[in-house]
């Protein structure tokens, strides 16, 4: 039997790894190190239907509490990593405690940004969404008639807008870029997201940041803009991307670079040290990128496990995504990275439009919005490293279908 396994997290990835080792019948000891006090849960949920109180916490779970003992896996909660001593293949507890191991995953995701303390970030009714505390505290300011301020119109920022409309508040997003999504999607993308927010009542001001937020007693009551204005709110939701937890592996000597850097088989430069997930810097064509999604967290875990189960074949990310908001439903196929031009198509049913990306003439991702048969299509298309007819794209009443082989 090989020996232990120690993870170090208690999100995606690190459930992926295990359940997949398990899958594979490799029986080596396993022991995950969870900071959180709850049994590993879907995070995606906790900005959009367990904030919404349209599911608790048990149906997020991915197995029982069962399932662990159930499989040798010995989970520690509400306990975290320290330290690494790769020379004696050790790390120590946040107990005191040492554990050998023989193999070391870490999985340690990342955390929120939050705003700093000398523009207001520390008072009270301002909100960052991590864990399902975090959507605790929030869900309960989610009241008719309050006013909220997003900070950030990425897709974390537009999710939490989304939930907060829903629920009836008044709701304003600040942007500091030229647009929302301008980071993550086309200008056509960002159009048609926009769109779907205003036509809700939802204030959305590009090219606009924070000057500072102003309390009363503790409690945020207004917002300084860079436009000059000051608006009353209620509650402040940031969403201004995240920081991948890469300070455990520093500190052990392990190389990062905003993130944990590893192989295309998950490995560190510890070789009996693998990485995944967000807190990962992974090869893809010739770069280094970080791929915050829970598809990411999955395929490259489960690529670690059939690795360590003897496996030799390289993880080759083939990205996707999705984004609920309101009824829309956005499901991204690729990576647009580098696109010189888009292809908006409209789809057969009312209110689905997808996006084509390109570059040099090669589709690279497409966005879609209400629209799965593109989705499926374009993933289809991507996936078998095939581009469109353009004359079949451009023509809404052409069946997508055709496309493929």
């Amino acid at each position: 039997m090989a020996g232990r396994l120690v993870v170090v997290g208690g999100g995606q990835a690190a459930f992926a790894l295990v359940a997949k080792l398990r899958a594979l019948k490799d029986e080596r000891p396993i022991t995950v190190i969870a900071a959180e006090a709850s049994h590993p849960y879907q995070r995606p949920p906790l900005s959009k239907k367990y904030l919404l109180r349209e599911m608790d916490l048990d149906r997020l779970l991915y197995r029982p509490e069962s399932w662990y003992a159930e499989h040798n896996v010995d989970i520690r909660l509400s306990t975290a990593v320290t330290s690494i001593d790769r020379a004696a293949k050790t790390v120590t507890l946040s107990d005191g405690s040492t554990l050998d191991y023989d193999v070391l995953a870490l999985a340690t995701g990342s955390t929120p940004r939050k705003l700093p303390t000398s523009i207001g970030g520390d008072l009270d009714g301002v909100f960052v969404v991590r864990d399902f505390t975090d959507a605790d505290r929030l869900a309960d300011e989610l009241k008719p008639g309050k006013h909220a301020l997003i900070i950030g119109g990425g897709y974390i920022g537009l999710e939490a807008a989304a939930v907060a409309r829903s629920s009836g508040l008044d709701v304003t997003v600040i942007e500091m870029a030229d647009r929302i999504l301008q980071r993550v999607a086309s200008a056509a993308t960002s159009y048609l997201v926009k769109d779907i927010h205003t036509s809700r009542g939802v204030d959305i001001r590009e090219g606009t940041g924070l000057v500072r937020l102003v309390g009363t007693d503790g409690r945020v009551t207004a917002a300084e803009l860079t436009d000059g204005s000051t608006i009353p709110v209620d509650l402040v939701i940031v969403g201004i991307g995240v920081t991948a937890n890469d300070a455990l592996a520093q500190d052990a000597g392990i190389e990062v670079a905003n993130g944990i850097v590893v192989d295309h088989f998950g490995r560190t430069s510890d070789p009996a040290i693998h990485a995944m997930g967000d807190c990962a810097v992974l090869p893809w064509k010739d770069m280094r990128i970080r791929l915050e999604s829970v598809q990411n967290a999955v395929d490259q875990a489960e690529a670690v496990a059939a690795l360590l189960a003897g496996g030799e074949a390289p993880y080759e990310p083939k990205p996707w995504f999705w984004s609920d908001q309101y009824d829309v439903k956005l499901q991204i196929a690729g990576f647009g990275l580098g696109h010189d031009e888009t292809v908006v198509r409209k789809g057969q049913r009312e209110g689905s439009v997808s996006v084509w990306y390109f570059q040099a003439g090669k589709l690279i991702a497409v966005d879609a919005l209400n629209d799965a048969k593109a989705y499926v299509t374009g993933k289809k298309l991507l996936d078998l490293g095939l581009t469109p007819d353009r004359s079949i794209l451009e023509n809404p009443q052409a069946d997508l279908k055709t496309l493929l082989p």
